[in-house]
């Protein structure tokens, strides 16, 4: 079977329509979801209607579809918790994997291989707004990611995903279950725009692809909220600045109540002209349904887009940080970085005090001050004599990451303060710093915070310092530079 990275970059990969959509259809009872009080899980129907998931992939396969996700969109903890079933998690997800692998196989063929994407849902709760933690989403997400791939799935898609925080969540659960399981398969990461033009926080486009692309997904997009009309200008600035394929998975158009029933305005015909289009004009290459997309409409994607080559794309990614809200990026047209330091509670005074009195309103005042007199980026450093500095980094990181538009420059000596500021921060930090002074082996400064980095998807300053100090001449900083 050939790498689905390779497919992605060469060809048109067409995945299947709603999972949500065609359950709706199907003539259900209370009796199939094991009782009224789990009517509306619809995960759970891998448990008790395998047959009919099976039926749903074999159909969409049967049409031709490359890629089917499986029916696994809410079956982690935190969704499956609202029915009283966060305990199933494992399980659903490696029965609904067994079966669309299943399904898969029986449709694949030595040069037309069928891939199974294990669909990773946001769930219900904004970590970037407080509603659950980072790391309680993280593991949650990891049982999730270790059923998928106990049962077969050739990828992951993280997808419909509205907080940048929980994204990075997702992502890190999937790649804790790939660590443990020794296998690792692609990341698929999705983003939805709503109706805005930004995401549920308010992010915009630039700012979700400078945050999550750091964290190397093989395939990036589009999927949901919207139909594919509103999805232009977003993938527009995804074919300029991606570095890695593009996907747009639209529903059939915006939805509306017709005599008591959920209908979207877009047919067959209209969302493969819409797709076919942005597969020429800019170069998007993974393309599908999501809410309200039927067998009809895939199939005329199928028939318009199969054989269609992807249209060129710039793909260069701007270094940038970025906060919740808008990238800034380190190269400036007309000034050289700012990086504002009032909120440094070892240069000034005033907001160290109100660190130490917990005035937490007071110290994101002086950050928002700063901001407004024209830093780029802010300097958040708590370290203080005598101060747990993760109890105080948690506390301001947490205000900061939503309460200030600019990015955030993580400053401390030490690496678990970092930490306990990159679990509440959704767009992409810096931390600084990083250098040689004990060294690079496993465990030293620089390794932690280096590991810090790529888990989170950070920036890094690092300073020419290594074992025998500062360093003072050209030679001696050329060398700590290159190492």
């Amino acid at each position: 079977m050939g790498s689905y990275e390779d497919a992605a970059r060469e060809r048109v990969l067409i995945y299947d329509g709603a999972f949500g959509t065609y359950v709706q259809e199907q003539p259900l009872c209370a009796d199939d979801f094991c009782g009224p009080d789990l009517e509306g899980c619809n995960e759970i129907l891998c448990l008790t209607r395998p047959e009919l998931i099976a039926e749903m992939h074999d159909l969409y396969l049967g049409i031709g579809v490359d890629a089917v996700e499986t029916a696994t969109f809410g079956a982690f903890a935190v969704p499956l918790a609202e029915y009283g079933i966060a305990d199933q998690a494992y399980e659903i997800n490696l029965a609904a994997a067994r079966i669309a692998k299943e399904a898969a196989h029986g449709h694949s063929t030595g040069d037309r291989p069928r891939w199974v994407a294990g669909s990773v849902g946001p769930g219900t709760k904004l970590a970037s707004l407080g509603q659950i933690r980072y790391a309680e989403l993280r593991d949650a997400f990891e049982v999730q990611a270790r059923g998928l791939l106990d049962g077969g799935v050739d990828l992951f898609m993280v997808e419909t995903q509205y907080d940048l925080l929980g994204a990075k969540a997702a992502i890190n659960g999937c790649r804790r279950a790939m660590a443990a399981v020794g296998r690792e398969v692609p990341l698929q990461v999705q983003v939805t725009i709503e109706m805005t033009g930004r995401m549920l926080p308010g992010t915009e486009i630039g700012a979700a692809l400078a945050a999550l692309a750091p964290l190397d997904p093989a395939v990036f997009g589009l999927n949901c909220a919207t139909g594919p009309a509103e999805m232009g200008e977003h993938l527009r600035v995804l074919s300029e600045q991606c570095p890695v394929p593009v996907a747009c998975i639209p529903n059939a158009g915006l939805p509306q109540v017709v005599d008591g029933q959920m209908h979207y305005d877009i047919g067959p015909d209209e969302l493969a002209d819409y797709l076919a289009r942005y597969v020429t004009e800019l170069g998007v290459s993974v393309i599908g349904g999501c809410c309200g997309t039927t067998p009809e409409h895939l199939q005329a994607v199928i028939d318009r887009c199969a054989h269609l080559t992807p249209g060129p794309r710039l793909g260069e990614l701007p270094p940038s940080a970025t906060s919740i809200y808008s990238p800034v990026p380190f190269a400036q047209d007309t000034s050289f970085l700012i990086v504002g330091e009032r909120t440094n509670a070892n240069g000034s005074r005033k907001f160290r005090d109100a660190m130490l009195e917990a005035d937490w309103d007071g110290c994101l005042q002086i950050a928002r001050d700063q901001v407004g007199e024209g830093a780029h980026l802010l300097d958040l450093c708590v370290d203080y004599v005598g101060r747990d500095g993760t109890t105080d980094m948690d506390e301001l990181a947490r205000r900061f990451a939503t309460g200030v538009a600019a990015p955030l420059v993580l400053d401390s000596t030490e690496p678990d303060v970092m930490q306990a500021g990159l679990e509440w921060i959704g767009g992409r930090a810096v931390l600084n710093s990083a250098n040689l002074e004990d060294g690079e082996a496993e465990g030293s400064r620089l390794d932690r915070v280096l590991k810090l980095a790529r888990e989170y998807g950070a920036a890094v300053v690092c300073l020419l310092i290594d074992e025998e100090g500062q360093a003072r001449d050209l030679e001696w900083k050329m060398r700590v530079a290159h190492r």
